[in-house]
């Protein structure tokens, strides 16, 4: 499918890499030879504009906007799940949304891993003493060589995070809704679990890594029974959506010695409140939901967007 004209309205208060900027339109340009993209820096321009665009280019879309869009045929937008755009389409639109995130989420994953594996906040303690910790430190350290870890959630995110885990000598447990074919580089340490049985495989994981979708159906689906049941050794790690775990029992969890450890991007009320216990504790490390930012960020997004309209995926 061709299209003349894709308006864009793509600014981010806080993240530099989520705005769209001139060499974004040069490459989406180039790579869609004839289509007009124009750019607009608010909403009031981007409102007025859109009766003429058949592609836009959005964080989000809000249903009502719909009756001033006659000649609209896709939403676009890089984030990868519908919290922005809840509502379901008419028959003629099309929704995308971004499935490019995986690689970017992964590196941060895999680089909470090591964090906590090979002692790097008690090297940096140790260092601001000027204090050759070798003894101390080397006690601390572990490794990811066959140690289990278990996917919550094994679709494009979750996939990537296990091929790219796989090198480190990792026996990967995918957890997925419906039966799936092994991935490729699956060894016969490997395995594709159904979703009614994943609370069997936690007391054999080393590290939880839970990339789930948002809605009822996960909400709170990790609770205190489920971090008892993990190895007091064991590390988690939220990728997915923040109302996935119960934030009080894994406070409990964590400050009780039940898990290890917990990396944590995303949280069911954000901003984290600064009354948070997950601030204060010393086994936790937080980040303010941006385990997919890259400066590449919206290049992958537009090259996979054009990809996707010249497959005639779309259609």
């Amino acid at each position: 499918m061709t299209y003349n004209k894709i308006l864009v309205y793509l600014t981010h208060p806080h993240v530099d890499v989520w705005n769209f900027k001139p060499e974004h339109k040069t490459l989406l340009q180039s790579l869609l030879l004839g289509v007009t993209v124009e750019v607009c820096a608010n909403s009031k321009e981007f409102k007025d504009k859109l009766s003429e665009a058949e592609v836009v280019i959005v964080w989000v879309f809000k249903e009502e906007w719909l009756q001033n869009a006659p000649k609209l045929k896709l939403i676009a937008t890089p984030a990868a799940g519908n919290d922005w755009i809840p509502w379901q389409p008419p028959a003629n639109l099309k929704l995308s949304f971004g499935g490019f995130h995986g690689p970017m989420m992964a590196e941060t994953v895999i680089g909470a891993m090591l964090h906590f594996l090979k002692a790097f906040p008690l090297s940096t303690k140790m260092q601001k003493k000027n204090r050759w910790a070798r003894i101390k430190i080397s006690k601390k350290q572990q490794s990811l060589y066959k140690a289990r870890v278990t996917i919550l959630g094994f679709g494009k995110i979750g996939n990537v995070l296990g091929r790219l885990l796989k090198p480190f000598g990792c026996k990967i447990t995918g957890i997925k809704r419906t039966a799936i074919p092994a991935p490729d580089y699956f060894d016969e340490e490997d395995e594709i679990m159904i979703h009614d049985k994943w609370e069997s495989v936690l007391p054999e994981t080393d590290h939880l890594i839970c990339a789930l979708p948002g809605g009822s159906e996960t909400y709170e689906i990790l609770q205190s029974i489920h971090f008892k049941n993990m190895r007091k050794t064991s590390f988690f790690y939220n990728v997915g959506r923040g109302n996935i775990y119960k934030e009080t029992d894994l406070v409990e969890a964590l400050q009780g010695g039940e898990i290890a450890g917990a990396y944590l991007d995303v949280f069911g009320k954000e901003p984290l409140s600064e009354s948070s216990r997950l601030w204060r504790l010393g086994n936790v490390l937080i980040q303010p939901h941006i385990s997919a930012t890259s400066p590449q960020y919206l290049e992958l997004f537009v090259e996979e967007l054009v990809e996707r309209i010249n497959s005639g995926e779309f259609e």
